[in-house]
């Protein structure tokens, strides 16, 4: 009866392996065959330089951000990182679909398999440089109280900087006529990490870098050529039949203001800020 007991477990545990070993998202490229990018980017300025003295500055243009409500609370769910869908989540709106495994499973494939080539090719420079991010070096509190997740780990260059930058670069590849929008997002999505205080500037402008190399060694996989084939076909079904309107055809479009430093307002945005290319004075 032991012995039977043994054998079924064991059964289970080897079915169990398998369904594992299916679920796996296969990358498009093998880490080793990708750039590496400890050789490509240069060091992460040194505390002393004129460089950090940027990121000192920036990283006091995040707190200030922080006064925004809307804009912490954008910056908190960009903060995702396991739950796929909620991260896709953050594009709904500039890319002109919501991306999930069961309605657009093809553009889902994509990104996965994407995401997982391009993704670990920060590990090697973070773990060489080790960097301290700000939110230590300050001894600061993050909105997105991810204190204990990250401290320790080396800021530079910025994993979710990458993975947002990347995620632009191929929605806008699948999308070209909604890229404005795209990379608008992707932008403040990286930006998102500097409010936080999860990483310096610095380490958010190396990581648009690093993004734009991995993109780069995605385009000669033919594996990945023939699914952003797919992913395109079925965006353009999914926005363009069924009565549905095409993505880039909007009823009543938003107007997007900005402030003066560039940064986009919100509706709770008050003194001067720029509208349709003109200064607009909210009071």
């Amino acid at each position: 009866m032991y012995k039977h007991c043994l054998m079924a477990a064991a059964a289970i545990m080897a079915a169990l392996s398998i369904h594992a070993q299916d679920t796996t998202v296969q990358p498009y490229i093998e880490l080793d065959q990708l750039p590496k990018l400890i050789d490509i980017m240069p060091a992460p300025p040194a505390f002393d330089s004129p460089e950090f003295a940027n990121d000192v500055v920036r990283y006091g243009w995040g707190k200030q951000q922080r006064q925004d409500p809307d804009r912490v609370a954008l910056a908190i769910a960009d903060a995702e990182w396991d739950d796929h869908a909620k991260l896709f989540l953050q594009w709904k709106d500039a890319f002109g679909l919501e991306i999930n495994e069961t309605n657009t499973p093809e553009i889902w494939k994509l990104m996965e398999a994407s995401m997982a080539t391009t993704d670990p090719m920060r590990k090697e420079t973070k773990a060489f440089y080790h960097r301290q991010r700000p939110f230590e070096r300050f001894d600061d509190t993050m909105p997105s109280h991810e204190e204990d997740e990250l401290r320790g780990e080396g800021s530079y260059p910025s994993g979710h900087s990458l993975r947002g930058w990347g995620i632009s670069l191929l929605l806008a590849q699948i999308a070209p006529e909604r890229a404005t929008e795209i990379f608008s997002r992707g932008w403040d999505y990286c930006q998102s990490r500097v409010i936080l205080g999860a990483h310096w500037q610095s380490d958010v402008d190396a990581s648009r870098t690093a993004a734009s190399v991995g993109f780069c060694a995605l385009q000669g996989s033919e594996a990945f050529i023939a699914q952003m084939k797919k992913a395109q076909q079925e965006y353009k079904e999914k926005t363009q039949g069924a009565g549905v309107r095409a993505a880039n055809i909007v009823e009543h479009p938003a107007t997007r203001a900005y402030r003066l430093d560039g940064t986009q307002a919100t509706e709770h945005t008050r003194g001067i800020v720029i509208e349709n290319q003109q200064k607009v004075a909210r009071q």
